[in-house]
């Protein structure tokens, strides 16, 4: 939603650092969050476009900090860290001052300042690094200040200031000043409400020009230019903002999160014409496919055809194109761990040196894939850890991978992850929507969210002894996304933790004559197999063995235990789990109690649980399929998934109950 400006009196209260008061020391818990571990009493923020004679237009940004620690559980917020950008030879500089513990000894407040040894600065990548702070002398109450400036020549973009955190924040505010010449979108995602004030005022820049004449009596004249604009201010408040609280399925907290985010909209120059930057999502795909470490990577061929031509020469069908080059790519190149939808080695060296970033990889799979024939493109995307972008910019994404367009639809692609294939993208990327970027610059939205159902079918056949033993065996089959998270989950694991970690996951049973089938070949469900003995998966009262049916497989806990919901509820990918017993009771027994068969539905066809049982002689059978089938659940549906999940897990719960006879 664009940020609408309107009028407001700024608070009257001040903030400075330095000034902390005995009362704020001694103050024990956060009023109105008795849990929060530690609070920011204020942080205030000025972010200034200006003009110096040797740099130009910068950014300049100043922030200043306050933070309360309450509990131990608080102290990570003595470790601060500040990223910075370098690109095209240009570097942001940060300077961090006026850091400082504050501690009430013997009734008296006690500075400690930061000394050199606890700042660090930290080389994260070529494009980016961190400075880092770690306060002295902290402990339960102390109190921590710290201002720190970004001087950025990336004057096109703008950090996001956030206004909530996982830990309340008491006072917040930002204040920019804008010359006219540029001109900034503004956008504010979350929920919390902002006072927003707006100023304009006269501002002027001064010009210097040097002349130098020629000839013996030469020399350099200066000459001066005053330039007037108009400049304005803005200002964000806002005060008493909750802690952000994670909860069950949600894709990114930051994402709700009230935040605001600029970017470069347009500038407008006296006497030139105006240079309009991300108006839409299309200037933006066009942008970006022009750098020359994106589109024209795309146009590079000579360095794999000879590889590439062999292993196409029998292939047929577009499927069959599509995974020789696919599983060619993974075999040829790793991925460094390194995101990124631009090229960082360019795909002639990832190629060469079999390792590349993100762009590396997947930019190259896209140009084999149009050397196959294939009507290619590659889709720009912003990871679930980076989050979802709310209006056009070119920061919005750090990923991308490849689309084939066929008749059918898109079939996504992804070489970077060992256990992906054709439309079973890596878990980060399912992050709602990418965009489609052709060569002739036009793009269109694409839908990440799977739509096909993931299902977990466990067939478990076991019986009962008269002391309550069991003993039985389990087989269990993983499709699709399922099928990925498992084999990453066994992936360089060795049989013998992968076994301990499932005998104590699951009350501690005995697993024997354990085996997996089709662990590697990903065009099949992957399947895994075992015996298993348990003395503790039944519970004998008197005469009468009880027993939950689903054994370890019973889920005993809702995850959704929030009255309400504000954000959606993000599943990753629908699925099913579906389940066929057969449980075989001790001779001298018969069945007292039995649960009774069930069929819960969701409206609108977003889910089912389905829990049958019938009995033939001794043998007990039971059916039980609980599916999902939208990947993303909107907080309105929220009620309704709490009272289905509350009454499948009061049905998954209930006991058989055996009677000796």
């Amino acid at each position: 939603m664009i940020l609408l400006f309107s009028v407001f009196k700024l608070s009257a209260q001040e903030f400075r650092l330095g000034k902390v008061s005995v009362a704020e020391l001694q103050e024990k818990m956060y009023p109105s969050d008795t849990s929060a571990t530690a609070a920011i009493l204020y942080k205030k923020g000025v972010a200034r476009v200006e003009y110096n004679v040797n740099d130009g237009f910068v950014l300049v940004t100043d922030v200043e900090t306050r933070i309360k620690i309450y509990k131990k559980e608080g102290y990570d917020y003595a470790n601060q860290s500040i990223g910075y950008s370098i690109s095209g030879g240009l570097k942001e500089n940060v300077q961090i001052q006026d850091a400082v513990t504050f501690n009430l000894v013997d009734g008296k407040i006690e500075k400690t300042k930061l000394k050199s040894d606890g700042e660090f600065d930290e080389a994260v990548n070529k494009y980016y690094g961190r400075k880092k702070i770690t306060m002295p002398n902290v402990k339960e109450g102390s109190i921590i200040e710290f201002r720190y400036k970004v001087r950025s020549p990336y004057v096109s973009w703008m950090r996001d200031w956030k206004f909530q955190y996982d830990i309340p924040v008491k006072h917040s505010e930002l204040t920019t000043y804008f010359p006219e010449y540029y001109v900034f979108n503004v956008m504010q995602k979350g929920f919390a409400n902002l006072k927003v004030t707006t100023d304009k005022k006269a501002a002027s820049i001064m010009f210097t020009n040097k002349e130098r004449s020629d000839g013996k009596a030469g020399g350099t004249t200066f000459s001066y230019d005053k330039v007037e604009y108009q400049e304005t201010k803005t200002a964000y408040v806002g005060d008493n903002l909750p802690a952000m609280k994670d909860e069950s399925y949600v894709n990114n907290i930051d994402n709700y999160t009230t935040t605001l985010s600029h970017e470069l909209s347009m500038v407008k120059w006296p006497n030139t014409p105006i240079k309009s930057y991300s108006s839409d999502w299309n200037s933006v795909a066009k942008t970006i496919y022009d750098y020359q470490d994106f589109g024209d990577e795309l146009n590079k061929t000579g360095y794999f055809e000879n590889d590439l031509k062999p292993l196409l020469a029998d292939k047929k069908t577009d499927d069959e194109k599509i995974s020789a080059v696919l599983n060619y790519v993974k075999s040829a190149v790793k991925w460094n761990n390194l995101f990124g939808y631009s090229c960082d080695n360019g795909v002639k060296k990832a190629y060469k040196e079999k390792s590349g970033n993100i762009g590396d990889i997947n930019l190259m799979l896209t140009a084999m894939l149009r050397y196959a024939g294939l009507n290619a493109n590659p889709v720009l995307v912003s990871t679930r850890d980076n989050g979802i972008s709310l209006f056009p910019n070119r920061t919005a994404f750090n990923y991308v991978i490849a689309a084939v367009e066929t008749t059918n639809g898109n079939v996504l692609l992804d070489a970077t992850s060992k256990y992906s294939y054709p439309n079973i993208l890596p878990y980060r990327v399912l992050n709602w929507e990418g965009r489609l970027i052709r060569k002739d610059g036009t793009s269109e939205s694409v839908d990440l969210m799977p739509k096909k159902v993931s299902n977990d079918n466990v067939f478990i056949n076991y019986s009962v002894d008269a002391q309550g033993k069991v003993a039985g065996n389990v087989r269990r089959q993983y499709t699709d996304y399922n099928a990925m998270f498992y084999r990453n989950e066994i992936d360089e694991v060795k049989e013998d933790a992968y076994l301990e970690k499932l005998e104590n996951d699951n009350n501690k049973i005995e697993v024997n004559d354990y085996t997996r089938i089709n662990e590697k070949d990903l065009s099949l469900p992957t399947i895994e197999k075992f015996s298993f003995k348990g003395e503790n998966l039944t519970e004998i009262i008197g005469d009468k063995i009880y027993i939950n049916p689903m054994l370890f497989f019973t889920k005993t806990q809702n995850s959704f235990k929030q009255e309400t919901r504000e954000y959606p509820v993000d599943f990753g990918y629908p699925f099913a789990d579906k389940f066929n017993i057969s449980i075989s009771i001790p001779d001298g027994f018969a069945v007292e109690t039995l649960p009774a068969p069930t069929i819960l539905a969701m409206e609108d066809n977003l889910g089912s649980f389905k829990f049958n049982i019938v009995t033939s002689g001794n043998i007990l059978q039971l059916a039980i399929v609980h599916q999902i089938n939208e990947a993303i659940v909107s907080p309105e549906k929220y009620e309704m998934l709490k009272e289905y999940y509350q009454g499948m897990i009061a049905k998954e719960t209930e006991k058989i109950v055996l009677k000796r006879i």
